[in-house]
């Protein structure tokens, strides 16, 4: 059993939370390991030369991770007033959500199961 009182223990768990600004995205519609093709270009990179990777990047997940990379990036400016200048992609990482499951007709009235998978996608910045 935990020591002390519930806020105590609150406080103390929301102490070490990480104040990075991050953005995340659940429940993408894109699988995990098509989506971490795009992330891992621009993993480490500063923001506008991630922006421009993922700009001409011929992939689907390249513009759902175009638009959340934006919002963390305002996150950044308006929440943290940090400048854009001296962002750069900490981590960005892709978990797997839940799967949608389908069915497909297939010869002799048999069914084929279709899975369309689905990912949360969640992209940390950092100050240099």
């Amino acid at each position: 059993m935990a020591k002390g009182h519930r806020s105590q223990i609150k406080r103390e768990r929301n102490a070490n939370k990480d104040t990075r600004p991050s953005a995340k995205l659940s429940y993408a519609r894109v699988s995990v390991q098509k989506a971490c093709f795009v992330l891992d270009a621009i993993r480490g990179k500063d923001v506008n030369t991630a922006l421009g990777i993922l700009a001409y990047n011929p992939r689907y997940a390249s513009s759902v991770i175009k638009k959340l990379l934006e919002s963390a990036i305002a996150n950044a400016e308006n929440n943290n007033g940090m400048n854009r200048d001296n962002l750069y992609i900490a981590t960005c990482y892709a978990d797997k959500g839940p799967t949608m499951k389908r069915v497909r007709p297939r010869a002799q009235g048999r069914a084929y199961r279709i899975e369309k998978r689905m990912s949360n996608i969640t992209i940390v910045l950092d100050e240099r």
